[in-house]
């Protein structure tokens, strides 16, 4: 089982020659240097024939020696610099990379297999950096590297030497990056040379700089080919589920949820863009994607569910608060864990995994039809156009008497309608960006509104066979969920009119 460490670190490049200065004497943080015996260690790294993983900025290698034995997975940190990362660490010092982290990096990997690219020898000489009462504040390690030949020789073929320091947590997790950046200063001070390479990337050499099967993307002005803004919204949003998915088979918070997202933004994309791309294609992957969502769909649903009703249920008062959460309580987890079964077969399966790789291939080559061939200008403001008249024309429908279903229906279209207007923003963002934020307020309303229906259902299959006593306790949950919608209703009529202008305003009415 793989534990995880949150790591730290800045890295310095130095010659044969340097010598690390008295730190007591010119960091202010730091009272005492305790030196640490040195250790040899030796770190084989894995990654695809085409270094997949490094080009993601993901470290995969098998170490000996050290306090760390064993497998080491280093994965970037949503929102931080290149200096953090989350290792994970499994134990083991068998050749072959084990199955969970093949697993976690298996949307990065895709259909190349990893195999050992290189292998470094480090004669390592740490030092544990403390404060005035004695608390461990960083480690800083002095590195001499020899990069081995692949023949398996151990004959050197190149040699460097690096300074790494890495912030240690106090008693409470903290990890204090001040101190960090006081030894910095002091090395660069005599000549050190901050770096963001990693020692196996600078063995490797400039192949690991190269950017990933997915780059970040460049979005296009409006006088621009319309071809770059589909290939830039691909881009965007294929690129949040690679790195989704990554998240998921980690077990991290919001993770399925955000890759239940991408797909339904890549689904939502591809018909959005409908008459720029060609149709058979763009449905084939539009089902893929469909597929892919509804298996994520139950577990992202029912956790939001069970909360929902177990905040109405938190305002009952006893008895009533007793007994609707012992019958709701159960069916729901029962749901959770279902739908947590269904994103592992989801995720698992071979269809899902040929759905990544014709992703990344979307990107690459999308198929264009002839209108293609517009500026942006030209081709993307009548499809935002289309879906925002067709929202207003569902809104339009709406009276005192519409039924949650109807309510519905024009949910979907708004969010349609925002995911058109988020599509072209980019690229016009003075006059899309505020319209596409405004259907994204309302589609919270209108989101908020479903959750309530689909709470009144469940609660009905819920009661479906009760006592007088559940029944009752459940209906006052019930009552709970009308009152929301209630609210939700009144706020969505109130917003509306803004959204309308913002429309006109865009010239997307």
């Amino acid at each position: 089982m793989t534990t995880t460490h949150r790591e730290v670190e800045r890295k310095l490049r130095v010659d044969g020659p340097f010598e690390i200065p008295d730190l007591v004497a010119c960091c202010p943080s730091v009272a005492s240097v305790d030196v640490v015996a040195p250790i040899t260690m030796r770190a084989t790294y894995y990654d695809t024939p085409d270094l997949r993983l490094f080009r993601w900025r993901v470290t995969l290698r098998r170490r000996s020696g050290g306090s760390d034995e064993g497998w080491h997975l280093k994965l970037p940190v949503d929102g931080a610099d290149s200096g953090t990362r989350d290792e994970l660490r499994l134990p083991g010092q068998g050749g072959d990379v084990p199955a969970e982290l093949r697993r976690i990096v298996s949307a990065l990997t895709r259909e190349q297999p990893l195999q050992p690219i290189m292998t470094l020898r480090t004669q390592r000489a740490p030092r544990i950096l403390r404060d005035a009462e004695g608390r461990a504040r960083a480690e800083l390690v002095d590195d001499r590297v020899a990069v081995l030949d692949t023949d398996g020789s151990d004959r050197v073929t190149m040699e460097f030497r690096e300074i790494e320091v890495e912030a240690l947590a106090d008693d409470s997790g903290h990890l204090d990056e001040a101190v960090l950046d006081e030894v910095v200063g002091a090395l660069v001070e005599r000549g050190a040379v901050p770096s963001r390479m990693s020692k196996a990337a600078t063995a490797l050499g400039p192949r690991t700089l190269a950017p990933p099967d997915i780059p970040e993307p460049a979005w296009p002005g409006p006088h621009d080919p319309a071809t770059e803004a589909v290939r830039a919204y691909l881009s965007v949003h294929a690129r949040r589920l690679i790195l989704q998915d990554v998240r998921v088979r980690r077990d991290l918070p919001d993770a399925v949820h955000q890759l239940r997202v991408a797909a339904r933004r890549l689904r939502s994309g591809l018909r959005v863009f409908r008459p720029l791309i060609d149709r058979d294609w763009a449905d084939r992957l539009r089902g893929e994607l469909a597929w892919a969502a509804s298996g994520l769909g139950t577990a992202r649903d029912s956790e939001v569910l069970l909360e929902r009703l177990d905040e109405a249920i938190d305002t009952l008062g006893e008895p009533d608060r007793s007994i609707a959460r012992d019958i709701v309580d159960p069916f729901m987890q029962e749901r959770v864990d279902r739908g947590r079964s269904e994103v592992e077969q989801t995720l698992g399966s071979p269809r899902y995994a040929d759905l990544v790789v014709d992703l990344v291939d979307a990107v690459t080559a999308p198929r264009w039809t002839d209108a293609a061939g517009q500026s942006c200008e030209e081709a993307l403001p009548p499809l935002a156009r289309k879906a925002f008249r067709r929202l207003a024309r569902d809104v339009k429908a709406l009276d005192a008497h519409s039924s949650g279903a109807d309510w519905h229906e024009v949910r979907i279209a708004a969010k349609r309608a925002r995911y058109a207007a988020e599509a072209i923003a980019p690229v016009f963002p003075d006059r899309v960006g505020e319209f596409a934020e405004g259907l994204s307020t309302i589609t919270d309303i209108l989101g908020t509104h479903q959750d309530a229906d689909v709470a009144r259902q469940v609660l009905r299959e819920i009661a479906t066979g009760t006592g007088a006593e559940q029944a009752f306790a459940l209906g006052r949950v019930d009552e709970r969920q009308v009152n929301d919608q209630a609210l939700e209703r009144q706020a969505f009529a109130e917003a509306w009119p803004r959204i309308a202008r913002l429309g006109a305003k865009a010239h997307l009415a």
